[in-house]
């Protein structure tokens, strides 16, 4: 999964940063509003991480100006206001979500963990996928009861194409959402991890749409 970090206090968003990545994520992190408004109109991410007071543009304006264009990325609000007038305006402008600073960095993931199932549709942190198990919450995949020693890249890999089973996934999409702008990568790397899954999980987990991209059927 890949996140946006919009935050103008640098250890706030270091330790934000961190914390995703240790879980498995890709980050980007925008220091201003202006910046985090473009890159969240522009790019493709699985949830952005907003606070409200930045500079240039306010928090508020990037919560109504990426939905006013359409953009239905889930965004979770880092917030100092503990009123319930406050919140309710901000969920009301388009935000999916609040964190009242300080927060547990804990809750924070959590929270965005729930934020992504929710808009791939999908209630439960467990996905099921046959006699294959993947609980996106754990970080843990199991085959016929029997865990599978998954790379960070396999599962990361694995869970998007799980939680959006049933379409097919284009090769640009997949490397938009597991890859922050940052990483290099190499141009067989999808091929190479499908490959490694299909080894520890089965041959059909991952089925191939040749010039479209890959799917797990729903």
């Amino acid at each position: 999964m890949r996140a946006l970090i919009v935050e103008d206090e640098a250890d706030l968003a270091s330790v934000v940063k961190r914390m995703l990545e240790d879980a498995g994520w890709s980050a980007d992190v925008a220091e201003d509003g202006e910046t985090g408004l473009t890159l969240a109109l522009e790019a493709q991410y699985d949830v952005v991480v907003l606070d409200l007071m930045l500079p240039g543009v306010p928090g508020e304006r990037v919560v109504t100006e990426v939905r006013g264009r359409g953009r239905n990325v889930p965004i979770l609000i880092l917030t100092a206001r503990d009123q319930v007038a406050d919140r309710v305006k901000l969920l009301d402008a388009g935000a999916d979500d609040y964190v009242i600073k300080p927060f547990e960095p804990a809750e924070l993931l959590s929270r965005c963990r729930a934020l992504v199932r929710r808009a791939a549709g999908q209630s439960s942190s467990v996905v099921t996928l046959g006699e294959v198990e993947i609980d996106t919450a754990r970080r843990t995949v199991t085959r016929a009861g029997v865990n599978a020693a998954l790379t960070p890249r396999e599962f990361r890999l694995i869970e998007y194409l799980a939680l959006h089973r049933g379409r097919v996934v284009s090769r640009d999409e997949l490397m938009t959402h597991l890859y922050s702008d940052a990483e290099e990568t190499w141009s067989n790397v999808l091929e190479v991890y499908v490959a490694g899954l299909r080894r520890k999980l089965g041959p059909d987990v991952i089925q191939t749409r040749r010039g479209h991209g890959y799917i797990i059927e729903g």
